[in-house]
């Protein structure tokens, strides 16, 4: 499965939701990477805390390789870093990413991290990739490159005017791309089950029939340490609310997956 979180507004939660799915699907068994192809490197700070700013060879590298013909060139699997959890890697970013999408885009490497990933998911059961938020180079090729778009959705008015055109934006990949994408479901975060306007607004996307998951992620302060740990919820206390609903979205999926699968044999 290969997987992208995506939202091109900011501050939706798109890393948190990327590392912790990621992190339980490592602690499911499954053999899991995570690329990070966002220029603010969240999720590999996530993981790696200060280390980030030192690892090497990152997204980075990997994009820059493919501008220049290289007789001694690392395969997308010399990018990769294994991170103190078991069943997780990184292919980390780096802020450099950013300066190199002007050349990218002039040469068309479009394709390039689907190349990567056909590679790497001969070795990996889950890859997730972590987008900038933004409509660019980076988040066209990780929609090219997958099997399903995540969507993070704040429960106010700016951010679902903004699903609408990310959906237009998607569906565009799909026809002109990548037509086995499928967006796989808006995950609603920041959720206030009490609050009138959070509730009302998802009834009102399912009402139109867009994909909302039933799983919700709450807010919560805990998510803060997470972060400045360098822990994912699942290990830094495995019953918290907020573990246990990120646990809940991963089964849906995992769930929903399953069917999908199901229906394919049938067919």
């Amino acid at each position: 499965m290969k997987r992208v979180i995506f939202n091109q507004k900011g501050g939706v939660g798109k890393s948190t939701i990327a590392v912790n799915l990621a992190a339980i699907a490592a602690y499911h068994g499954k053999k899991t990477l995570l690329i990070d192809i966002d220029p603010q490197c969240n999720s590999s700070r996530y993981l790696l805390g200060d280390a980030a700013k030192e690892i090497e060879p990152t997204v980075a590298g990997y994009f820059e390789q493919t501008l220049n013909f290289m007789v001694f060139s690392l395969s997308a699997r010399g990018y990769v870093h294994e991170t103190r959890f078991e069943n997780l890697s990184l292919m980390p970013s780096h802020p450099e990413i950013g300066e190199l999408q002007s050349k990218l885009e002039s040469r068309h490497k479009i394709y390039k991290l689907r190349d990567a990933l056909n590679e790497l998911s001969k070795e990996f059961d889950e890859i997730i990739i972590d987008t900038p938020p933004a409509y660019n180079f980076f988040t066209q090729s990780a929609l090219i490159a997958a099997d399903t778009c995540l969507i993070p959705f704040d429960c106010d008015d700016f951010s679902r005017q903004a699903l609408y055109t990310l959906m237009n934006n998607v569906g565009e990949i799909k026809a002109d791309h990548n037509p086995a994408l499928e967006i796989e479901g808006i995950i609603v975060n920041q959720f206030q089950p009490r609050a009138n306007l959070p509730q009302r607004m998802v009834d009102e996307l399912l009402a139109e029939g867009l994909p909302v998951l039933q799983s919700k992620l709450s807010s919560s302060i805990k998510v803060r340490e997470s972060h400045e740990r360098c822990l994912p919820m699942i290990h830094l206390d495995s019953r918290h609310k907020l573990s246990q609903e990120f646990l809940a979205l991963y089964e849906e999926l995992e769930f929903a997956q399953q069917n999908q699968a199901k229906e394919r044999k049938r067919g």
